[in-house]
């Protein structure tokens, strides 16, 4: 199963096996990782589960689509070119190791 590093803004590191087909921020919820509200459940409304994806995979994500987008105008910390929603990423097998950074505030 392939894997996800989350990396909290003090550095701690999380890593979990997530299925593919099941996205970031639903794997990083269940599993109680608290930097990630995701309190609209995925819907594409809140901006509660923001991560900055790595440099070296962005490449690899499909692009936001115009909706992810506007809601990361939304986002409490800071925005950078490499903000993501993690309810928009799906995980795949080709994603596994992928590492994500988790900002200092979600709301």
């Amino acid at each position: 199963m392939p894997d996800v590093h989350f990396i909290a803004d003090d550095g701690t590191e999380t890593v979990l096996d997530v299925y593919p087909g099941n996205n970031l921020m639903m794997a990083a919820v269940f599993d109680g990782i608290r930097q990630i509200e995701g309190i609209c459940g995925g819907c594409l409304s809140c901006a509660t589960c923001h991560v900055y994806v790595d440099e070296a995979w962005l490449g690899r994500l499909p692009p936001p689509s115009s909706d992810e987008l506007r809601m990361l105008d939304e986002v409490a910390a800071e925005r950078r070119p490499n903000s993501r929603l993690s309810c928009q990423i799906e995980m795949r097998e080709d994603l596994a190791g992928i590492v994500v950074r988790m900002p200092d505030r979600q709301s």
